[in-house]
């Protein structure tokens, strides 16, 4: 009896050695468009799609496979007679190996290929040719990724040599369908989230109003994510964990970083990097962030990078250590050359100069990772955290303050050289841990109070991390203050100008310390929680 495989194929990597393969076993090889023309150019003997089907492809190629000559040949059960006769009587034949990989829809999602060209990449034939043959895994290969065909080869071979149903080869057939299913559910979710995010309506009693709210938390969620990297393990040690990628997501996150020394990224390093870069992208001018636990624990934003670097680690010397370091411009050798002087876990950066690199390199255990970092507007929307029965999802916290957002309270003003540090003090705050305060001045985080049960307790570790560096400097807030006992300790400090959102029922409470101890106060309205 002759065997028949059908190849079609986007990736054709790998495609003349596996058809090799499949010729020294006796298979005659099926194929159709750029794939029969593909293996014809390098010389192998394709029987047409339409040779089978009695039918020419349709459409420029969008209906070729969709045939009973094709799914009836890949679905019929071989143990069953009736089935076998079905295909006789028709003229057809069984068809045992399918290997089809299918249009590169992420890609040229990832490019911002217009929706005309996106559509044309969307596959049908292919994931209908591979559930086909998954679904009949006892008797049929079904290969969808390159990576698969030696394996599949060396099974495949074996299987004509006994047993058809041996365990070994069975359990490898099985294992080829699971992928399978694996890809096609991605591959589609990944169309339907494009839709989702793309179409004004879901249902016909839905507004306007209702768009953006049906584009990010759509009745069914569905999260496509390729897996980047299995990692060491989890938290501790005694947990076992991975890191996936969103594949709609550009360049701008850390699965895009290129690692250019040092050992594998651990689960924490992953989120303390990303922690880092999220505060990173909210500043354009030379900024160098210190992350330490997911919490920042030194900013500064100078007129090059050493500076920078300089001043964000005299910030707080002592929590650096063992911490993530992110610039936004390229690291120096002198900026190198201070970091390699402490230990750190972890540098980002959009490049190293060649004796950065270098110098840093003299270091074993630190990860250079190079990031081209390009807009935080590049950033997913959305925010998906995990809890014991689902997941929350939210919109990103990507609101930014600007000076015309800000309303004054009390009599005094912000001085002209105060404004900027106010905007960006409440933009740090932003990526701290609640109840969370900033002392900031002169572009430098001066002491950072994360994590508090009270919002006193955070303003007194960050008041007691500034020292006598807190006179003159101004202080953000990342929610309102219940009561007066914050600014009235801001006051006894020298803090001369705050940044906090207001609406307590007690405005008036703080209002009266800030006018008696002429220290200014804006609210911006904007709560910046972060649990």
């Amino acid at each position: 009896m002759k065997r028949y495989a059908l190849l079609s194929v986007y990736n054709k990597s790998g495609i003349e050695d596996f058809a090799q393969e499949l010729l020294a076993l006796d298979f005659s090889l099926i194929s159709s468009g750029g794939t029969a023309r593909h293996l014809r150019e390098k010389g192998f003997e394709v029987i047409d799609v339409s040779e089978l089907t009695k039918f020419p492809e349709l459409m420029d190629g969008r209906v070729k496979t969709l045939h009973p000559a094709i799914h009836g040949g890949i679905l019929a059960r071989r143990q069953r007679e009736d089935d076998l006769a079905s295909l006789e009587e028709q003229g057809f034949f069984p068809i045992d190996v399918v290997c089809v990989n299918l249009y590169p829809f992420a890609e040229v999602l990832a490019k911002g290929q217009p929706e005309e060209v996106l559509i044309e990449n969307i596959d049908i034939g292919g994931p209908t040719l591979l559930r086909a043959a998954a679904k009949n895994f006892r008797d049929v290969f079904v290969i969808s990724d390159p990576g698969d065909y030696k394996k599949a080869a060396f099974h495949l071979k074996n299987s004509l040599q006994g047993d058809y149903y041996q365990e070994e080869g069975l359990a490898f057939r099985k294992l080829l369908a699971l992928k399978v299913f694996q890809s096609t559910a991605a591959y589609d979710s990944l169309i339907a989230s494009y839709f989702a995010e793309t179409t004004a309506f879901t249902d016909r009693d839905m507004t306007i109003s209702d768009l953006d709210e049906s584009s990010l938390f759509p009745p069914v969620l569905d999260l496509e994510a390729k897996q980047v990297a299995t990692l060491r393990y989890g938290e501790n040690p005694h947990q076992r964990a991975a890191f996936y990628r969103f594949p709609e997501i550009s360049d701008s996150g850390l699965a895009a970083a290129k690692q250019l020394h040092g050992k594998e990224l651990s689960y924490n390093n992953i989120q303390d990097a990303n922690a880092a870069l999220e505060l990173l992208y909210e500043f354009k001018d030379p900024c160098v962030v210190a992350v330490k636990h997911m919490n920042p624990c030194g900013l500064a934003i100078a007129e090059d990078i050493y500076t920078a670097w300089h001043k964000a680690y005299e910030a707080d010397p002592v929590s650096i250590f063992g911490g993530i370091v992110a610039a936004n411009r390229e690291i120096d050798a002198a900026s190198a050359k201070e970091m390699n002087d402490i230990f750190l876990e972890i540098v980002i950066a959009p490049g190293f100069s060649k004796e950065a690199l270098e110098i840093l390199q003299s270091k074993k255990n630190i990860r250079l990772l190079e990031l081209p970092m390009k807009t935080k507007h590049a950033l997913d929307s959305r925010r998906v955290v995990s809890v014991m029965d689902g997941l929350l999802i939210q919109e990103r916290d990507a609101r930014e303050v600007t000076r015309k957002d800000c309303s004054l309270m009390g009599k005094h003003a912000p001085k002209e050289s105060e404004w900027q540090d106010l905007l960006h003090a409440f933009k740090l705050v932003k990526h701290c841990k609640s109840n969370a305060i900033v002392v900031f001045k002169d572009g430098v985080s001066l002491g950072i109070g994360v994590g508090q049960s009270n919002r006193i307790g955070a303003a007194k570790l960050a008041l007691d991390q500034a020292g006598e560096k807190a006179k003159g400097a101004v202080l953000a807030s990342d929610a309102f203050f219940p009561m007066s006992d914050t600014v009235e300790l801001a006051a006894s400090r020298g803090i001369s100008a705050i940044i906090q959102p207001g609406g307590s029922i007690k405005d008036a409470e703080s209002i009266g310390v800030c006018d008696d101890e002429k220290i200014a106060m804006v609210a911006t309205g904007i709560r910046h929680f972060k649990h």
